[in-house]
């Protein structure tokens, strides 16, 4: 199972599942720095700091951080997805298929 950070725009429904499947989701309110206007940057670098891959809805910019830095722990973008159970099944197999998930960016998309 992965350690994950989920950043301050993922929903804590997704979080709930994920953590009911065995993964390690430690979310921003968590770590102390939520609503803090906090740099995708920054954001980054505190999941790779603690060895975790972050949790994103915001897919351009992190596409771009993994073209600028792409050693991390890992970086799991997701299109948004009110079906919070499936997404986080969806996340759950793409997490699976890709370990480790270090230097990856991960892209889930909504089932259509």
């Amino acid at each position: 199972m992965a350690d994950l950070y989920a950043n301050e725009n993922f929903p804590l429904a997704v979080v709930q599942h994920l953590r009911e499947m065995g993964h390690g989701v430690l979310t921003s309110l968590e770590a102390g720095t939520a609503n803090q206007r906090i740099s995708d940057e920054q954001v980054l670098a505190f999941a790779t700091r603690v060895k975790r891959a972050v949790l994103t809805h915001n897919r351009l910019d992190f596409k771009k951080l993994h073209r600028r830095q792409p050693k991390h722990g890992g970086i799991i973008i997701c299109t948004n997805d009110t079906d919070f159970k499936a997404l986080a099944a969806r996340i759950d197999q793409h997490i699976k298929q890709n370990e480790p998930l270090e230097t990856k960016l991960i892209s889930v998309t909504r089932k259509i």
